[in-house]
């Protein structure tokens, strides 16, 4: 097993390789990629697929899990699809026309630091593909699957550590925006479809040491796909995603200037009947309340992080600090992707994911 790994680690590295001699020769007009328009109205399950006309795309799920002697576990799974520059009419199996990447990180209170990997490969060969009609993602022996019932399925094994789980809606999809269309600065291009799956009923298996152990929990999932993204002047970005006890769902975000200032925010509440409350950037601020600095990076990141959604009052805090995530093999960025406490108005409220990103280097996207 750890030979065809190693050859594998090989061929991707190749891959990688022939993506970047072939990005720097032009045989055609690159693509012209599709625009995110406020008329588009998501329709699925035709949207729980790939969107291969956009330039990015992510399917990103974060949860808590539980051993069965009651210890807590965090996760986050991502898969990404890049496309490229290249001729997207060129018929050659080695036109690098999209990029696969994934990431995988497990945030264990035992080990005392995040454990992760990534992978990179181009789009073909049955390597790696995301396909379009549903959720069909695929990278290696890493896969992320919607079936045909709603359940998803993900098998993402890594050196050290792997996750076999099933995650079963309990909810009705949460459309950003309110019909799908997220904002993400004041410029009508910069913007996103995006959905959220709150509230995954989750089951299977975590890995450690190739020692399996069966978990249950929650999670939250993320598809986004854009072509437009950031701002010039945006340094980077804080999101919370979270499962509340009482079965409602909170994400809220921030889009940074690289002076200190808030370019953007935004915030959707959605409690356990469906009612959707929708906050305007003006309504929407976050307020550093501790800071940690990375031992690997020297990054300084606000760990621990009060938001205010008009009236109500949320304070986010680390199952422990370091959990950040360094992907600059894959997505040349370092990130900060951690599992997190909520309370709201002082009282015990629910979990989520906290993402630091524009920490070490500005994010551009």
């Amino acid at each position: 097993m750890q030979v065809l790994k190693q050859q594998y680690k090989c061929l991707s590295q190749f891959l990688v390789f022939l993506f970047m001699l072939s990005a720097t020769v032009s045989f055609a007009e690159s693509p012209r990629f599709s625009t995110v328009v406020p008329e588009y109205k998501l329709t699925f399950p035709h949207d729980f697929g790939a969107h291969q006309g956009f330039r990015i795309e992510w399917w990103y799920v974060t949860g808590w899990l539980e051993t069965p002697d009651k210890k807590p576990l965090g996760f986050q799974v991502t898969f990404f699809r890049y496309a490229t520059d290249n001729d997207f009419e060129n018929p050659s199996q080695f036109a690098a026309k999209h990029l696969i990447i994934a990431h995988v990180a497990l945030s264990d209170p035992a080990e005392g630091k995040l454990m992760h990997e990534e992978k990179t490969a181009r789009e073909g060969l049955g390597l790696a593909y995301a396909k379009e009609g549903n959720t069909n993602v695929k990278l290696d022996d890493w896969y992320f699957v919607r079936e045909e019932d709603g359940r998803y399925q993900v098998d993402v094994q890594a050196d050290d550590f792997g996750l076999r789980l099933t995650l079963t809606p309990t909810q009705a999809v949460l459309l950003q925006g309110g019909e799908g269309f997220s904002r993400k600065g004041p410029k009508p291009e910069q913007a996103s479809y995006y959905y959220s799956e709150p509230h995954l009923s989750v089951s299977g298996t975590v890995s450690r040491h190739n020692k399996p152990v069966s978990i249950s929990g929650s999670a939250w999932l993320d598809h986004e796909w854009s072509t437009a993204y950031l701002d010039p002047n945006a340094d980077g970005w804080d999101w919370v995603g979270a499962n509340l006890d009482d079965g409602s769902s909170l994400m809220a975000f921030q889009i940074r200037l690289k002076d200190g200032g808030k370019l953007w925010s935004y915030a959707a509440l959605r409690d356990a009947a469906g009612e959707l409350t929708l906050f305007k950037p003006e309504q929407v601020d976050f307020f550093p309340e501790r800071t940690w600095q990375s031992p690997h990076t020297d990054a300084v990141y606000p760990v621990v992080m009060r938001i205010r959604t008009d009236e109500i009052e949320w304070l986010l805090t680390p199952l422990f600090d370091d959990q950040e995530l360094d992907s600059r093999e894959s997505t040349a960025t370092v990130y900060w992707e951690g599992a997190v406490k909520l309370t709201r108005d002082g009282q015990p409220a629910g979990q989520g994911y906290l993402e630091l990103t524009g920490y070490v280097e500005p994010l551009e996207m």
